[in-house]
C-alpha cells in the first residue's frame, strides 16, 4: 500500500523534478533528436522521461541523477523502437485529406464492397482450376505471362488464351 505524501514531500519532489528538467531537458532533446527524425517525437520522448521519473517517485533522494535520467531515456527510446517495429509503423501512410478524404467508409459502402468481392470470388471459382490460377497469378500477383508459362510448364500463348477465357467469363457473368 502506497503511503500518502505530505505536502512538504510533494513540494520537494516537485522542486527535484523542476531542477532535473532545467538541468537535463536540453541534453535529452539533443539525445533524442540524434536518434529520431521527427522533432515532435523527440520532444514527446523527453516528456515521457519526466513522466516516468514522476511515476517512480522519491526523486529528491536519487543519487547519480544524471545516470538515472539517461538510463530512463535509453529505456524510453528502446520501448519506442520496439513499439514501432511491432506495430509496423514504417509501413503506415499518414492520412492525406486530398488523397483519402473522399473515400466512403459508411457501413453501406463497406457491405456493398464485401458483396462485390464475394460475387467476384464465386465467379472466379466457376473457372477451370488452371485458368483460375493463371488469372490470379497475372492480375493479383502481377506476374508476367512468360513467368507464369515457365512456372506452369506451358507456352506463353496458352497463358494468353487462358487469360482471354477468364476475362470473357468474368465480363459475361458480371453483366448478368
Amino acid at each position: 500500500m502506497k503511503r500518502l505524501a505530505t505536502p512538504r514531500a510533494e513540494a520537494e519532489e516537485q522542486a527535484s523534478i523542476e531542477a532535473l528538467s532545467q538541468t537535463f531537458r536540453a541534453s535529452l532533446g539533443r539525445y533524442f533528436s540524434r536518434r529520431v527524425r521527427d522533432p515532435v517525437e523527440a520532444e514527446d520522448m523527453v516528456q515521457e522521461v519526466f513522466e516516468r521519473l514522476l511515476k517512480r517517485g522519491n526523486i529528491a533522494n536519487l543519487e547519480h541523477a544524471g545516470g538515472y535520467v539517461f538510463e530512463t531515456a535509453s529505456s524510453v527510446l528502446a520501448d519506442r523502437f520496439r513499439k514501432r517495429r511491432s506495430h509496423h509503423a514504417d509501413a503506415h501512410d499518414l492520412f492525406d485529406e486530398h488523397r483519402h478524404g473522399d473515400v466512403d467508409f459508411s457501413p453501406e459502402h463497406v457491405l456493398l464492397g464485401r458483396e462485390k468481392l464475394a460475387r467476384a470470388t464465386a465467379i472466379l471459382l466457376e473457372l477451370p482450376e488452371r485458368t483460375r490460377v493463371i488469372f490470379v497469378l497475372r492480375r493479383l500477383e502481377g506476374m508476367r505471362y512468360s513467368d507464369i508459362a515457365a512456372r506452369l510448364g506451358i507456352s506463353v500463348s496458352a497463358v494468353e488464351k487462358h487469360m482471354q477465357r477468364a476475362i470473357a467469363h468474368l465480363a459475361k457473368r458480371l453483366e448478368e
